[in-house]
């Protein structure tokens, strides 16, 4: 199975994911999108200048034995801040939107959409704002160029995020 996460920039989010949950098939960072795109947009520099419909994002292959989709949706929500739009700490623009990528043919809408209301409450009830994550059928993730893969263990000084970070469980 495969989740596909936006959470800002995808270096940050990769290695949290593979930190907390080694029992993960692979997480890869690409360019996700829910519109037809231009394949050839899909690179660091041209989506870097937040024109373009693709999000900084990764793609986590899970076997559903040993990984609930709501867990993985459960555990994004907690490494960024879901309530901000088009940013995550000094990185702004669209290409570090929050997004949920949903597949049409699962059942991933109505998981991730129950865990968004829970964590909506949640910040609605502990700091005031609502999750301005979105929920978005994936059309295209194209792996970002190798050099972005595992980042941040082969740079492990390199830029990271401060919004990337575990915060406490609201479920």
């Amino acid at each position: 199975m495969r989740a596909v996460f936006a959470a800002g920039c995808f270096w940050g989010v990769e290695h949290m994911f593979r930190k907390h949950w080694p029992q993960l098939t692979n997480v890869t960072v690409g360019y996700a999108s829910s519109v037809p795109s231009n394949e050839a947009e899909a690179n660091y520099k041209s989506v870097c200048t937040g024109k373009t419909p693709f999000a900084e994002a990764v793609a986590i292959d899970y076997d559903p034995n040993n990984v609930s989709y709501k867990d993985l949706v459960d555990f994004f929500f907690r490494i960024h801040d879901p309530t901000t739009v088009n940013s995550q700490g000094p990185d702004i623009g669209a290409q570090y939107r929050s997004v949920i990528f949903i597949d049409k043919n699962t059942d991933q809408y109505d998981d991730a959409n129950s865990v968004k209301e829970i964590y909506d409450n949640y910040y609605i009830a502990k700091h005031g704002k609502h999750v301005k994550t979105a929920i978005e059928q994936l059309e295209s993730f194209i792996p970002a160029e190798e050099y972005h893969q595992l980042y941040l263990t082969k740079n492990p000084s390199g830029y990271e995020c401060p919004t990337h970070f575990l915060r406490e469980k609201a479920i």
